[in-house]
């Protein structure tokens, strides 16, 4: 390493929030924090360094903050005190009181005993990457389910991190202390840090029961769909890749869609229909990101359980990002996690990446190199989106039963449901009725048994 990257802090440039409106500046100085973005080079690039310290920034708007500056320190891993060198922090501080910041935001989880010593050091709030997170999740939460896994993920993570208040933590004598037992038997009782913890414990205790009936009646409902042999999509990828946006394109279910990280954290469950007419269900699932906390993999399991349990995953990419590859990396990451928990495969993959219209033909070309399997579509514009219909039709399970049934003219329903759920080979229409030769899904084929031609289904 050279010995100039590990002596100095380097600024990244272009990480400070640009406000045009006198208005919204004046709104924002009264609401907005003003932080300091942090960071510690380990691997890769500088390139890698960078992008990662303007995620962390993208992440502290998104989170309500103003971002001042941002430096990235070089080492081969970070401080154990202090999380950057501690003659570092001396600089910090003052890059800190020279931009009138608030708040220190790190790119990378700290430990207790860093975030303590960071903030006696800096005198001003120290928050890492997964508090940060925890924090948008918390702000995004509509559902019931959702406030709950958010709630749960963070008490899992601050639980380590309480922290008592000097001599203040000693709440009520012990022992024989309140009747003056003498020498030996005066002690600090039950401490107001173990009190904390104690309902810490109790509420964790009360959300995973919670969550564990939401993931029941989540089950019932996936179950149903199961039972009536509905093949299922889920969507999807990296934050803001826009898989809300493919997810109106394909069904126009007019979900939310904001151009901020993590706006969708609630699963959103619509019916499409393939160009042949078979039916299928769409879901629209969070946003991964580098490094997400294992707290809130924990805490969603059930919400990303609608990706294992998929038919077909559709991976989505944002193409005007600068390396794409590495969102796709991550996420696959965190797939691997979540088919680990539950002791199951990952569904087949269709990689596509989204937001073409933003880019010109020479990234284009670069894309096509860099992701040779992917299909290429705008959900803004719509281009491309007919043929990724084709494609997830194609790679959809097909009915596998074959049927031979003569129905009764009064029985059309049966007809039209063998027409919009199944694949007819042969029809025939006969005095006695419609002659179906057919492969249906076998919950129909039990219908039609009664009317089998041939004597057999």
């Amino acid at each position: 390493m050279e010995r100039e990257d590990r002596a100095s802090l380097r600024r990244i440039a272009g990480l400070s929030t640009e406000l045009d409106d006198i208005t919204e500046v004046e709104y924002r100085r009264l609401r907005l924090e003003r932080v300091v973005l942090v960071g510690v080079w380990t691997e890769g690039d500088a390139a890698q360094a960078d992008a990662s310290l303007a995620e962390l920034g993208r992440l502290a708007e998104t989170a309500g903050s103003q971002v001042l500056e941002g430096v990235i320190q070089r080492r081969d891993r970070p401080d154990p005190g202090t999380y950057v060198g501690s003659g570092k922090v001396r600089e910090l501080r003052d890059l800190v009181a020279a931009n009138g910041a608030d708040t220190v935001i790190c790119d990378g989880e700290l430990s207790p005993g860093q975030l303590r010593q960071l903030e006696e050091k800096l005198k001003v709030k120290v928050v890492d990457r997964t508090a940060l997170i925890l924090d948008i999740f918390a702000q995004h939460a509509t559902s019931k389910e959702g406030k709950a896994q958010v709630e749960l993920a963070q008490l899992q993570y601050f639980l380590p991190r309480l922290r008592g208040w000097g001599e203040a933590m000693s709440r009520q004598a012990g022992g024989r202390a309140g009747a003056n037992g003498g020498v030996g038997t005066r002690g600090p009782g039950e401490t107001k840090l173990e009190t904390d913890r104690r309902a810490v414990h109790k509420r964790m205790s009360k959300l995973r029961k919670e969550l564990a009936a939401m993931r029941t009646v989540r089950g019932t409902k996936r179950g149903r769909r199961h039972a009536n042999q509905v093949p299922g999509v889920a969507i999807a990828g990296y934050t803001n890749a826009g898989k809300s946006s493919l997810l109106n394109a394909l069904t126009g279910a007019g979900v939310l869609v904001e151009d901020e990280l993590f706006a969708t954290l609630d699963p959103t469950t619509r019916r499409a229909v393939a160009p042949d007419g078979r039916p299928y269900t769409l879901t629209d699932t969070v946003g991964f990101v580098r490094h997400l906390p294992h707290q809130l993999v924990e805490a969603f399991r059930s919400t990303l359980e609608e990706v294992g349990e998929a038919d077909l995953l559709v991976h989505v990419v944002d193409g005007s990002e600068e390396s794409p590859h590495q969102q796709v990396a991550a996420v696959r990451e965190v797939l691997g996690e979540i088919a680990e928990q539950q002791d199951s495969a990952m569904p087949p993959e269709l990689l596509v990446v989204n937001k073409i219209d933003s880019v010109d033909e020479t990234r284009m070309t670069e894309l096509r190199r860099l992701l040779p399997e992917a299909m290429f579509v705008s959900a803004h514009s719509g281009k491309g989106i007919e043929s990724l219909r084709e494609i997830i039709a194609d790679r959809l399970p097909r009915p596998d039963v074959f049927v031979d049934v003569l129905v009764p003219y009064t029985r059309g329903e049966l007809v039209a449901r063998v027409h919009s759920e199944g694949e007819v080979v042969d029809e025939d229409h006969t005095p006695e009725g419609t002659r179906l030769r057919a492969k249906v899904r076998p919950d129909l084929a039990a219908l039609l048994e009664s009317f089998s031609a041939s004597g057999a289904v």
